[in-house]
């Protein structure tokens, strides 16, 4: 296995310095997938840069957390699941959502199933879904823009999903009490 360093702004390239400090300023710390990310500044910047304008985005809170959830189960990410089971409650999503997200239970709602739907059929077909599958979403009440915008959202999962693969990157402390198995 590959070790990989989870940088401070002391040991950081230089590149990333001031983007781990954006980090801490705007979480309190720094997050472990962070500091690992920091080893590549363009990583790092544009992880960065895709949570922003995913949370920009036309969803309210319960959809961004299905669409990061469900990629992130979908990956079987043992860091990004916990890690947004801490975010979903700090958004007040309702633990409901969260709960079906890690468990692969029904959604409350068949719109957010929908939603789920079809991020996985994205996921799992590689953005190569057929147009019955984008009609089902659009059928559900979301827009050519939302479908689009769940690209967004994988990609950004992605980022995180396969660095946090790769460099076996440790649970934060504060999202340890959220662990996930990776089984459903």
């Amino acid at each position: 296995m590959t070790d990989f360093t989870m940088h401070d702004e002391s040991t950081a390239p230089e590149e990333s310095k001031p983007l781990l400090a954006r980090s801490k300023k705007q979480m309190g710390m720094i997050p472990g997938l962070h500091a690992t990310m920091a080893e590549a500044p363009g990583l790092l910047e544009a992880y960065q840069d895709a949570h922003r304008l995913f949370l920009d985005t036309s969803f309210d809170k319960d959809e961004l957390t299905v669409v990061w959830q469900t990629v992130n189960v979908e990956h079987s990410c043992h860091y990004c699941v916990p890690a947004h089971t801490g975010i979903a409650k700090s958004m007040k999503v309702d633990d409901a959502i969260s709960d079906a997200l890690r468990d692969g239970t029904p959604l409350p709602t068949d719109h957010l199933e929908a939603l789920r739907t079809f991020t996985l059929a994205m996921v799992r077909e590689r953005g190569e879904v057929d147009d019955a599958t984008v009609q089902t979403f659009l059928d559900a009440g979301y827009t050519r823009r939302q479908v689009l915008e769940v690209v967004l959202g994988i990609a950004q999962k992605v980022m995180s999903n396969y660095t946090n693969h790769l460099a076996q990157t440790p649970i934060d402390p504060a999202s340890e009490k959220y662990a996930w198995s990776g089984t459903l």
